[in-house]
């Protein structure tokens, strides 16, 4: 059993045993479930901002603890003054040391900022809590789920006005994708072998139907691999551990997204 299955099976059992904890009409009385919500889709769109959306990220399976001393509030606050396009925040406990209390902060501290909630989701269930939370916008993992259960899920987190990411990482799940579905990103790291590889986004990105908001994911570590994959034609990227594994991570978003702006304005031969 890889990673990405112990984790699933984890989820199962972890999921359901929430469930007896805290019902969904609990969830529902959160002062965060009737709030509008906002759309990623528009903020990876809109000019003014970076495209970039940066992550909160304290462990991973594969790298162990990146950074577990940052303040999730100091962070994503910085990520926001960066001109990010939104923040995503791991809730998964037991493999990434995330918490949902983590995305309560983000959201009380990031008011107009889309935040995607990044969780290996397998119920119904997952995304009550995601809208109670105040994320805007939830992952599913085509890897993690069949196809029937995928729009089914995307049809749910859309009756929620939750806008859906869906994560492939292969031609083979591009079957997968619905109309509920409102950004695809390609991850770049095979989550099996954790071997990352950026040609993977360039590869998969005309298989991808071009009414999608399509994104790259992971393994992307230096301003000039944005401009790059902006000239080929990707409307976000998504970096999780790049910002995380520094002393500064807000720091390091600002100095990286001017990079980008410098980097874009060197292309277009204009001033930065």
């Amino acid at each position: 059993m890889d990673i990405l299955e112990r984790i699933v099976a984890y989820k199962h059992i972890e999921v359901g045993g929430r469930k007896h904890l805290v019902s969904t009409k609990s969830l529902e009385r959160s002062k965060y479930f009737d709030r509008p919500t906002l759309s990623l889709k528009a903020s990876l769109l809109n000019p003014e901002r970076s495209g970039i959306i940066a992550e909160f990220k304290r462990h991973s399976p594969s790298k162990k603890d990146i950074n577990i001393t940052s303040k999730v509030e100091d962070v994503t606050k910085g990520y926001t003054a960066a001109g990010v396009s939104g923040i995503s925040c791991l809730t998964d406990t037991k493999f990434f040391k995330g918490t949902n209390e983590d995305l309560k902060i983000v959201r009380a501290h990031n008011p107009n900022t889309p935040i995607l909630r990044k969780e290996f989701i397998v119920d119904e269930y997952q995304l009550i809590e995601a809208k109670s939370l105040g994320a805007d916008v939830i992952l599913l993992i085509a890897e993690c789920l069949e196809k029937q259960r995928l729009a089914e899920l995307a049809k749910f987190a859309k009756s929620l006005n939750l806008e859906v990411l869906t994560e492939i990482h292969s031609a083979e799940q591009l079957p997968k994708l619905t109309d509920d579905i409102d950004i695809v990103g390609v991850n770049n790291r095979n989550l099996k072998t954790f071997v990352v590889d950026i040609q993977h986004s360039k590869d998969l990105f005309h298989q991808i139907p071009n009414h999608f908001i399509k994104i790259s994911e992971s393994g992307i570590s230096h301003p000039d691999t944005i401009v790059e994959l902006k000239e080929h034609g990707f409307q976000g990227f998504l970096i999780g551990e790049n910002f995380m594994k520094t002393d500064n991570p807000a720091l390091a978003c600002m100095e990286f997204t001017n990079a980008v702006k410098a980097g874009l304005a060197r292309q277009l031969n204009v001033p930065s």
